[in-house]
């Protein structure tokens, strides 16, 4: 028995049971949740590294370091452009709201057409193969002609629609099927018609898939309104903004644009999996 190694363990325990925020929560909660937050910030630390050491090798202005770029995201949002008029603050609304009716139209169409197809043959066998016919084809793909199709103001709202709609629509199929069969004969046999089935058994087991597709569409639509504005887009937006510096060789401000999106896909997709969790949570899964 190591009772050198258990005198240790025992030891950060103790050191961990007297932080102050332990009387809020499980102590062993918290020394999971300050290892995690150790680990990233190591890892955030050799990536700021490993990216100014790469920078002062190449000694490129493509690749400019990250000191330069953080400058250059700050000013992004304190100084309006001189051409567009814009600051970052106004492309993010831009870029948002795009994602947001996108998303919109997703959810309308994509959740009650998911129930349908896992709940009824019929539906399924009727809607089955158009959607298999375009389900393969990455959003990203539609980009050119939904633009030319539908103009700088529609084409880039239903791009996002796109992205959204078949991630969603596949887990809420899966979730309608994964529901244990058990609970819907004993709903039966107590004498629920089917609309109380699907009202009282379906659509809640249900709703923890749906949140999980909705994780996932958001990642997928946020690479869709990017890919969108860098063909066109009118009132600005964080696609356009890269591709305006990209042309004019800031591309310090290029990388800023990067760093923007990367944080607006982080939040969007972490709030919805917190939502998710808590739903999970809620309904008894977690």
């Amino acid at each position: 028995m190591d009772v050198k190694g258990s005198g240790k363990k025992k030891e950060r325990a103790s050191i961990f049971s007297q932080w102050p925020f332990n009387k809020f929560g499980n102590e062993e909660k918290w020394q999971q949740l300050f290892k995690t937050l150790v680990i990233t910030i190591i890892s955030l630390v050799a990536f700021l590294i490993t990216w100014w050491g790469l920078s002062e090798l190449a000694d490129t202005d493509y690749l400019p370091d990250p000191e330069t770029v953080f400058r250059s995201f700050i000013d992004t949002f304190q100084i309006r452009d001189p051409l567009t008029g814009r600051n970052m603050w106004d492309n993010i609304m831009a870029s948002l709201t795009r994602v947001m009716w996108g998303f919109a139209l997703a959810f309308a169409t994509a959740v009650p057409l998911g129930l349908a197809m896992g709940f009824s043959k019929n539906a399924d066998d009727f809607s089955k193969p158009v959607v298999e016919v375009f389900r393969p084809i990455p959003p990203i793909a539609w980009a050119p002609i939904m633009i030319l199709a539908l103009g700088v103001l529609l084409g880039p709202i239903v791009l996002v629609f796109i992205g959204v709609f078949f991630p969603l629509l596949s887990n809420v199929i899966f979730g309608v099927r994964s529901i244990d069969p058990i609970l819907s004969d004993a709903a039966r046999t107590l004498g629920a018609k089917r609309s109380h089935l699907f009202l009282k058994v379906i659509l809640p087991s249900t709703i923890p898939y749906i949140m999980t597709g909705i994780r996932i569409g958001l990642g997928i639509g946020w690479m869709c309104i990017v890919a969108a504005e860098f063909i066109a887009a009118t009132g600005g937006g964080v696609g356009q903004y890269i591709v305006f510096k990209a042309e004019v060789g800031r591309y310090d401000q290029v990388y800023a644009g990067l760093v923007v999106i990367a944080i607006l896909g982080l939040l969007t997709t972490e709030l919805s999996g917190y939502i998710e969790r808590r739903v999970s949570k809620r309904m008894g899964m977690l």
